[in-house]
């Protein structure tokens, strides 16, 4: 794991429910709650997250957010990247934000 992908799994385990564990998945590390993926933070530092499709064009309208790539395709509308996951000054913000209100 990078120093990069492991200071970001520490930030999402600081802002996640403690009973969501953490697992090896699609080359990064995924948060699990139950048996579902919610949150994966990837090797270059982007996250993968799991959405409200209604929320869909809302949240990949905000910069750095995107429709997801999983093995080279992508996603439905479920799924985001969120490329800058740490820009600073943006804490809260777009798909991981939301996500946060929502647990």
């Amino acid at each position: 794991m990078s120093d990069e992908q492991a200071d970001l799994v520490r930030c999402l385990r600081y802002l996640l429910p403690d009973y969501v564990r953490e697992v090896s998945m699609f080359g990064g590390r995924a948060l699990m709650l139950g048996d579902k993926m919610v949150v994966s933070a990837r090797k270059d530092g982007s996250l993968l997250v799991r959405i409200d499709p209604a929320q869909y064009d809302e949240l990949v309208a905000e910069p750095g957010v995107s429709r997801a790539e999983m093995g080279g395709e992508e996603g439905d509308e479920s799924w985001v990247d969120q490329r800058r996951a740490r820009e600073p000054g943006r804490s809260g913000t777009g798909a991981l934000g939301e996500h946060r209100r929502r647990i």
